[in-house]
């Protein structure tokens, strides 16, 4: 029975993730046209005024015009003048102010250099922000908010170094981002739990979980009929690029990115109280512990599942706003939208892999630390 269980489960996830894998070919690349690029700078405003602007023949409009200073680069010290991107009196956008710093940009054109305020310039405060996390979760973690650090740093190189380089190089999009994230699991989780037989109960279910997620996703994003068109960045991206990047396994991708994400929290949490169950009371069986350990466990996937589905709508609530103004579409319609559908398909392949993560890591857990010490533990120093 069991030798039936595990094919169905191997068929579940590498059928569908063969066939995704043919659908990833991307098609050679296409030199993109060779264009001045855009150069930036940041500049302190000197004064905002207004000016009459012709936009069109004999046509005059009264925008917000900023005198800047340049800070940095080859134009150092140099004054201009440049259109606010807030000239409109009912912008919700906030106003440049005198004496402030903002980007600055530089277009080339045949007839002339056309200068622009970009937007805000908000690098000095946004890395005392990131210091700040830095000292607070070292002064509260010690030793592992310090190697938790790390392990955030390593998936950043992993994500802009591996995964994002050979997406543009138009590489197996399924194949880069399993690899990928397969990567990140291992280094970040030993990071930031120290080797031990805990930690690597908890890795080996980890990736377990995350094999069925991703064959998961593979079968809702083709069986949804998804293609990776649900937001306006998806069009940019194709717009701006040379190549033509699968979009639908980049869909995909993100799924599995964003699972992998809390599968962390699950399986270190399910082996750490089975670890804490058997300490307790050594004497219990393989089954009663993880009956106990699946009890705690319950209560996890509880408060999980709805932190997931809050934070994918959060990050979408703009767009979700702009969806429940459309009056002219019934709501099915705006349900069945590839935008609703895919942040549909987000959340439930998250919830379904943290539901899935529970049972497995504990019956791993419960499997491997009956004969074990729970106190064996080897910390990276």
């Amino acid at each position: 029975m069991k030798r039936y269980v595990v094919t169905l489960v191997i068929g579940l996830v590498v059928l569908p993730l063969l066939v995704f894998a043919q659908e990833s070919a991307v098609p050679e690349t296409v030199e993109p046209e060779l264009t001045t690029p855009e150069q930036f700078y940041t500049a302190e405003v000197l004064d905002v005024y207004k000016k009459d602007v012709e936009v069109g023949p004999e046509v005059m409009q009264n925008i917000e015009v900023a005198k800047l200073k340049i800070l940095n680069g080859p134009e150092k010290g140099k004054e201009v003048e440049a259109e606010s991107i807030t000239s409109a009196e009912t912008s919700n956008f906030p106003k440049i102010e005198k004496g402030e710093t903002v980007v600055l940009g530089k277009i080339i054109q045949p007839d002339g250099e056309f200068y622009y305020v970009a937007d805000k310039y908000r690098l000095p405060p946004l890395i005392y922000i990131l210091v700040g996390f830095f000292l607070f979760a070292v002064a509260f973690g010690r030793l592992k908010g310090f190697t938790s650090m790390l392990g955030l740093a390593f998936s950043i190189l992993v994500l802009s170094n591996f995964i994002i380089p050979n997406l543009l190089a138009g590489q197996n999009t399924l194949l880069i981002i399993l690899t990928g994230s397969f990567v990140i699991a291992l280094v970040s989780i030993y990071l930031a739990h120290g080797i031990s037989r805990r930690t690597t109960i908890a890795l080996i279910s980890t990736f377990i979980t995350l094999g069925l997620a991703a064959g998961l996703a593979t079968l809702l994003v083709m069986a949804g009929k998804l293609f990776g068109l649900g937001t306006e960045e998806a069009f940019y991206l194709q717009a701006l690029q040379g190549t033509q990047i699968n979009l639908k396994g980049l869909l995909l991708g993100g799924i599995i990115i964003g699972t992998l994400g809390v599968l962390d929290d699950v399986t270190t949490s399910q082996v750490a109280a089975v670890a804490e169950i058997k300490r307790a009371d050594p004497s219990l069986s393989r089954r009663e512990l993880y009956t106990r350990g699946l009890k705690v466990g319950h209560e996890h996937i509880a408060a999980l599942i709805n932190t997931l589905a809050l934070a994918y709508a959060g990050a979408s609530l703009p767009l979700f706003l702009l969806f429940s103004l459309n009056k002219t579409q019934p709501l099915w319609v705006i349900i069945n939208s590839e935008f609703v559908a895919e942040e549909i398909v987000r959340t439930l392949v998250g919830s379904i892999a943290l539901i899935l993560a529970v049972p497995i890591a504990t019956s791993l857990a419960a499997y491997f630390l009956k004969e074990t010490s729970a106190n064996e533990t080897i910390h990276v120093h």
